[in-house]
């Protein structure tokens, strides 16, 4: 129980005070970016280092960033399938998957990360 009290709490601080930063920034358009994601993210990994210790928390971060990158490509060939192919959005997000699940696989196997 005291691990979901430290979730809560951590993630409840974290998030409030990148919401904060998104509402000082211009334009209000990065607000959204710095909504849940890097907040959410930062809190598992302070978890993770009192739990687990900072190696494994530098594992994890890679890991975190690795799918950043896939996500990345994901979201260009999602891009590319609806502009250049005039796919729908559901067939372009599957098939578009299939480029997440091989970049963030790819990269986790010719660099490691995970503990």
């Amino acid at each position: 129980m005291t691990e979901y009290l430290l979730r809560f709490i951590a993630g409840g601080v974290i998030v409030s005070a990148f919401a904060i930063l998104g509402d000082m920034l211009k334009p209000k358009s990065f607000a959204g970016l710095l909504g849940a994601a890097p907040s959410v993210a930062l809190a598992t990994l302070s978890i993770a280092v009192v739990q687990h210790g900072p190696k494994y928390a530098v594992a994890e971060s890679w890991t975190m960033i690795y799918g950043a990158i896939a996500l990345a490509c994901y979201s260009v060939a999602v891009c590319q399938l609806l502009m250049r192919f005039h796919l729908s959005a559901l067939p372009a997000t599957i098939a578009a998957f299939a480029v997440w699940l091989v970049v963030a696989f790819g990269l986790l196997a010719g660099f490691g990360g995970a503990a």
